[in-house]
């Protein structure tokens, strides 16, 4: 990862000369009335795993007092038990948080943001492990990033789920009724891999009556004539469409990186293939699409060479899957991975017509002070998540303050391809548009650095990443 950061830097001077590439994915906007009139031709989304805004920033905030108006990391942070503790330096393998829908709830407590105590691995014998963040030293592409480009202090995740529920919103806008909760095994059914369609896992899922079942973790296309729509048995959840329809349907590319191919270990996120998106939806699976879905790896050729689609959203597969900043993993291994994404988008010969969004996909669940809001379909929303917006049309130096949650890069994606929204949340949800202007000079990209990994980084255990009790 080294020398590829080193070239991608080197290369820097001759590639801002080049012109934009001559694509099919430089197509004229699609025609629609809220179309938004900018040069961005391609939206990149990096989702990464399991930190709140103030675990990753919170401490860089103390000393960028102008670029988080919500305050930075508390000297002291009062619990619901009365319990005043001071909040600590991370070590470099994320502690181990539960972040299931549960805890994610006991620490929100209503919006008080102080129930932190009351979810496991962050009680007063693990010394409040999650009310804690990284030092700016510890994540110092992430600084680079957040120094020179844009960034938002209220982005929330859309729900108070984890991974399986976060990575689905990130392309629907809502949950579809399910619960979001990491799948589990059916009684008496053996699992088959990941935590989509194939696995053959159940996961809660309310009905418009109210009542809550399990059902297959697996968001049917009945068009398909598949049996039960692509769900390995009766399912009463209903297909709902994703940006990457509204992408297709507008002859516009798409692509997901993540981990295409099932894993031979039982780990459901072994290789990362249950947080790969395209097998939770029917449609992607088992269809002439699944040709959309690559390896994570390739993301750095692509966008190198000049083929990046009109919208890419990359989850951390195969190799790269230990790069993803989970708890139990190296945060030092994901920032040198953070690093070489953005230095191949920033130094591409696509750079000029990108926007590439950096976020986390729930809270892990560390300690964060801002109390999350209601989505316009009235689901609550879950804790804050760091986004670095890293673009030559974002503002720079800049703290978008609007309130908005993942909808927001769906709108953002929608208003600048003339795409019809998919839900009331991404319909109503802010696009960042206080964080672009489209006609400001071009400024130098932020220069990325690698750091060698500390022995630990090398022997992480994906099976640590199934769990969210």
């Amino acid at each position: 990862m080294r020398k590829v950061i080193a070239s991608l830097t080197a290369a820097a001077a001759g590639l801002a000369g080049l012109a934009l590439a001559s694509t099919a994915s430089a197509r004229p906007l699609a025609p629609h009335a809220s179309a938004q009139r900018s040069p961005v031709r391609h939206v990149v989304v990096l989702y990464l795993e399991n930190h709140s805004f103030d675990n990753v920033l919170g401490f860089w905030c103390d000393t960028h007092a102008a670029r988080c108006p919500d305050g930075g990391m508390p000297a002291l942070v009062k619990l619901s038990d009365n319990t005043v503790i001071r909040p600590r330096k991370d070590p470099d393998i994320v502690p181990k948080v539960s972040h299931s829908i549960g805890s994610q709830r006991r620490a929100i407590n209503g919006g008080q943001m102080d129930g932190w105590q009351k979810i496991e691995g962050c009680t007063a014998a693990d010394d409040y492990a999650c009310v804690s963040g990284y030092k700016p030293a510890q994540v110092p592409n992430v600084v680079r990033l957040a120094n020179r480009f844009a960034i938002s202090d209220r982005t929330f995740s859309m729900a108070d789920s984890p991974s399986w529920g976060g990575h689905m919103y990130a392309v629907m806008g809502s949950l579809d009724g399910f619960k979001g909760q990491n799948p589990v095994p059916a009684p008496g059914v053996k699992p088959g891999k990941g935590w989509g369609c194939d696995s053959k896992l159940v996961t809660p899922w309310t009905a418009p009556s109210g009542l809550v079942s399990n059902v297959p973790s697996c968001v049917p296309d009945f068009s398909l004539g598949l049996p039960n729509g692509g769900a390995f048995r009766h399912t009463p959840v209903k297909h709902v469409p994703t940006i990457l329809d509204r992408l297709q349907h507008a002859g516009l590319s798409w692509r997901i990186y993540g981990e295409p191919t099932p894993p031979p270990a039982s780990s459901p996120t072994a290789r990362g293939y249950g947080w790969d998106i395209c097998p939770s939806f029917a449609e992607c699976l088992y269809t002439n699409r699944k040709a959309n879905n690559v390896h994570s790896e390739s993301f750095v050729n692509d966008a190198t060479s000049g083929r990046l689609p009109n919208f890419a959203i990359i989850t951390p597969g195969g190799t790269d899957a230990r790069l993803s900043q989970h708890n139990g993993f190296s945060m030092t291994a994901g920032d040198d991975w953070i690093g070489q994404i953005a230095a191949a988008v920033m130094h591409g010969p696509q750079w000029n017509s990108t926007v590439l969004f950096i976020t986390w996909d729930d809270c892990g669940c560390f300690y964060d002070q801002v109390k999350p809001g209601i989505n316009p379909d009235g689901t609550a929303q879950g804790p804050r998540s760091p986004l670095l917006i890293v673009s030559p049309f974002a503002k720079k130096s800049f703290t978008d303050t609007h309130p908005t949650t993942f909808a927001g890069i769906l709108g953002f994606t929608e208003h600048t391809f003339g795409l019809k929204p998919l839900t009331v949340n991404d319909a109503s949800a802010y696009a960042f548009a206080k964080a672009f202007n489209f006609n400001q000079p071009a400024f130098a990209p932020a220069h990325m650095v690698y750091r060698p990994w500390p022995p630990d980084a090398y022997h992480v255990n994906m099976k640590e990443a199934d769990d969210d009790t």
